[in-house]
């Protein structure tokens, strides 16, 4: 498991940082205190608590590219690739493949909103980023050594639902995400530990 969570960072929320030998990728940047310039930065959705434009300027330089949906892309300038659940890309050796990502009964995060989430491949892995959802059905064609879920409820999956997800997915190890400061609790990540099948890991924020 160790080997699998290797530059696998947790920033807090849903944010992370991924070093590999490929270069640094973010997703969903946010409050970020302690930077290091990215190589690519991938946003799932337009929601406050997901894209920045402040922390997005914070970790660009020269060749940053950016990997997101319309409605953040029409918001930025540079190198900015569009996405839509079901495209590939590479972005320098790395990998990522946008999914989907939504409520099927709750009106946050709507199927036709076309919101992602990420499977980004980089140091040997396919790590998935549910982004913001609930357990849908096409979780079960998803192949990841690695998955990242969200378990504070209401908006997202509880941590029942990321239980029966990682069951879905079969990855060699689960990180809780969507926890601590905005929404969810340390013991939402507790349960998800407990109720998973899957081998899980609570990453602590070191953002």
């Amino acid at each position: 498991m160790e080997k699998l969570l290797e530059g696998i960072t947790w920033l807090g929320h849903d944010s992370f940082r991924i070093t590999s030998a490929e270069g640094v990728v973010y997703i969903d940047p946010r409050n970020l205190h302690r930077t290091e310039p990215a190589d690519v930065i991938l946003i799932t959705h337009e929601h406050h608590d997901h894209f920045s434009p402040t922390d997005v300027e914070k970790l660009r330089k020269p060749g940053t590219a950016i990997v997101t949906i319309k409605q953040v892309a029409a918001q930025l300038k540079g190198d900015v690739r569009v996405v839509k659940p079901g495209d590939t890309l590479s972005v320098g050796g790395i990998i990522v493949e946008a999914v989907l990502a939504y409520n099927p009964s709750k009106q946050f995060h709507p199927r036709p909103a076309g919101n992602v989430g990420f499977i980004v491949t980089a140091g040997g892995r396919r790590i998935y980023h549910a982004g913001d959802t609930d357990l849908i059905p096409e979780m079960s064609d998803i192949k990841a050594d690695v998955a990242l879920l969200p378990v504070g409820g209401k908006y997202t999956m509880d941590a029942g639902e990321a239980a029966r997800a990682a069951d879905l997915i079969q990855p060699g190890v689960a990180v809780p995400m969507h926890w601590g400061d905005l929404i969810g609790t340390r013991d939402d990540a507790e349960s998800f530990r407990k109720l998973s099948k899957v081998p899980v890991v609570i990453l602590e924020n070191q953002n």
